[in-house]
């Protein structure tokens, strides 16, 4: 089931998971699939769009995710998928409004799923690079990029071994391992 929503009304979010279960029951797999790339350029001049970026890609994740977290530790069970980005991994300069979400996403995941362990629940954490869809139409592809049907396998496949954090595709892992060690001096001229 898919349930439409306003990702920026954090007010309505407990609201909106409590009809889910209600109508549905328990929760068995939570995917939270929203987000917006925005405008780089725009965002160092127009401090509200920055904080547009922000607030969708990291402040409505977390209270989303803390809602949903807790539903899953009352149930015991359940799993939440969590879409974060190597933009998030080490952020570069060529699009650090929307890389600096994706990082604090992906650090508050990162504890959220200690945090989860032991009680039943689950998180797994997604680490895509450059996804060629909608997001990104009109963008030349970056190395190594996949198709959102690339990354809902390796998501499912992730979830069914109940692993914690999966690459896509699996070959960024050590790319970004190693991209750890570029200098900054040349990692702040890297493209997007």
């Amino acid at each position: 089931m898919t349930e439409d929503f306003d990702a920026d009304d954090l007010a309505a979010h407990r609201r909106l998971l409590d009809r889910v279960v209600a109508a549905h029951g328990p929760l068995e797999v939570v995917v939270l699939a929203f987000g917006i790339l925005g405008d780089q350029a725009r965002a160092e001049a127009d401090a509200a769009h920055a904080a547009a970026i922000v607030h969708t890609d990291y402040v409505a994740q977390v209270s989303v995710l803390t809602h949903t977290a807790e539903l899953l530790r009352t149930q015991g069970s359940g799993s939440v998928v969590v879409f974060s980005s190597v933009a998030g991994v080490r952020v570069r300069r060529a699009n650090y409004v929307y890389g600096s979400a994706k990082a604090g996403l992906d650090g508050f995941a990162s504890g959220l799923a200690d945090a989860l362990h032991g009680t039943g629940a689950h998180l797994l954490l997604v680490r895509p690079g450059f996804v060629i869809g909608r997001m990104t139409e009109g963008m030349t592809p970056a190395p190594f990029s996949s198709t959102p049907d690339q990354v809902a396998d390796a998501t499912v496949a992730a979830l069914r071994r109940r692993r914690g954090v999966v690459w896509v595709p699996a070959v960024l892992r050590p790319v970004f391992a190693a991209l750890r060690f570029v200098p900054r001096a040349i990692w702040r001229r890297m493209p997007r």
